[in-house]
C-alpha cells in the first residue's frame, strides 16, 4: 500500500500538467480592456485532501492493509515452515554423509535441486498473488474515491481535485482542503464485510 500515495501522486502531477497546459496554451496576448465588473469570470477552483490523512482515517483502506498484512504473513510461514522441512532432509543427508553410496549421494544432490526449485516457485506464485491482491486493491480504493468525488462536486464548484503530498506542493490553502468530507463520505458509504 505504500505505492498508493506515488500512485495518487503521479496522478496528480499530470493533473497539474494538463491543468497548466490549458491554461496557458490557448492563452491569447492580454489586450487591455474597460469592460469591467461585467465581463465573466473564467477563474477556477481547485481543491485537494491529504492523502496521509484518508489512509489514516479511511476505514477500508485500513481494512485492506490488514487484509494485506495477514496475506503477506501467511506467505512467510508457509515459505519458513518449507525451509525448515527442507533444513531437515539436508541435516539427514549430511549425517549419513561418508555412509552414503554414490547413487545415494546423486539421488540427494537431485533431490536438493529440486527443492529449490520448488521453493523458487512457491516463493514466485505466492508473491505474485500478493502483487495482485495490492493492485486490486489499489485499484478499489481509487474507484471509491473517483465516484465519491464525482458525487461531491456534481455541482462543479471545483475544476479539478488533487491529492495532497508535501514533496509535490509547495503551497496550500486550506479553505479548500476537501480531506474531512472525503474521510467522512468514503466511511459512510463502506460496510466492512463480517467475518
Amino acid at each position: 500500500m505504500k505505492h498508493l500515495s506515488t500512485i495518487l501522486s503521479v496522478i496528480a502531477l499530470a493533473l497539474i500538467a494538463v491543468l497548466f497546459y490549458f491554461q496557458f496554451a490557448n492563452k491569447k496576448p492580454h489586450t487591455e480592456s474597460h469592460a469591467g465588473p461585467a465581463e465573466k469570470d473564467n477563474s477556477f477552483k481547485m481543491a485537494y485532501f491529504d492523502i496521509d490523512s484518508l489512509q489514516n482515517n479511511y476505514q477500508y483502506y485500513k481494512d485492506a492493509l490488514e487484509e494485506l498484512k495477514a496475506k503477506e504473513q501467511s506467505m512467510n510461514n508457509e515459505l519458513q515452515s518449507l525451509e525448515k522441512s527442507y533444513q531437515r532432509k539436508i541435516q539427514e543427508w549430511q549425517q549419513r554423509g561418508s555412509s552414503m553410496s554414490q547413487s545415494e549421494a546423486e539421488a540427494a544432490n537431485r533431490e536438493y535441486q529440486q527443492m529449490q526449485a520448488n521453493y523458487q516457485q512457491r516463493r514466485g506464485m505466492l508473491e505474485q498473488q500478493i502483487g495482485n491482491l495490492q493492485m486490486e486493491k489499489r485499484k478499489n480504493i481509487k474507484e471509491k474515491i473517483e465516484a465519491f468525488l464525482k458525487d461531491y462536486n456534481k455541482d462543479r464548484k471545483y475544476a479539478y481535485i488533487i491529492s495532497y503530498e508535501p514533496e509535490l506542493m509547495f503551497y496550500k490553502d486550506s479553505a479548500y482542503d476537501i480531506t474531512g468530507d472525503l474521510i467522512k463520505g468514503l466511511n459512510a458509504g463502506y460496510q466492512p464485510q463480517k467475518k
